[in-house]
């Protein structure tokens, strides 16, 4: 069973692609998501029968979320392949996220807030994980803003 989890949120952009849970491949790619996800998935969908399809619907850039949300589920429904979600938090050693300016997404307790960083916040790169058979993916998966409209 082949599986592919997409962390489009930050840059670079990292795509891992798990066969019976564990990595096989990674990728990582600088640039913009609407112009890496094209090519990367043209390549993808040759080399490997995908079963699962999941990416990270929040916290984190928009534009990223929007863009990997619409991709990514138009090629589940046309390739039929199942499609999850998973929150950010869980490839970042639920570090804090950049959100707007110099403040960032915090999670604390199940919940997510806004705010500026204290002096001794650590903030960690995102990571594919080797095995991702403890995750619990969502069957929810439009993006998830965590923003008050302004």
């Amino acid at each position: 069973m082949i599986e592919i989890l997409a962390i489009t949120i930050s840059n670079p952009l990292l795509v891992g692609v798990y066969e019976n849970k564990k990595l096989i491949v990674e990728h990582k790619l600088d640039g913009k998501t609407s112009d890496l996800l094209p090519s990367l998935f043209t390549k993808l969908l040759d080399e490997y029968d995908i079963n699962t399809i999941t990416y990270v619907n929040s916290p984190g850039s928009f534009m990223a979320i929007k863009v990997a949300y619409i991709f990514l589920k138009t090629i589940c429904i046309t390739k039929k392949i199942e499609f999850k979600a998973i929150d950010g938090f869980e490839f970042n050693e639920n570090s804090p996220i950049k959100a707007l300016g110099k403040k960032y997404f915090i999670k604390q307790d199940k919940e997510i807030k806004v705010d500026f960083l204290e002096k001794d916040s650590i903030i960690r790169d995102f990571k594919l994980p080797m095995c991702i058979e403890k995750y619990n993916f969502n069957q929810e998966t439009l993006p998830i803003y965590n923003l008050p409209a302004v």
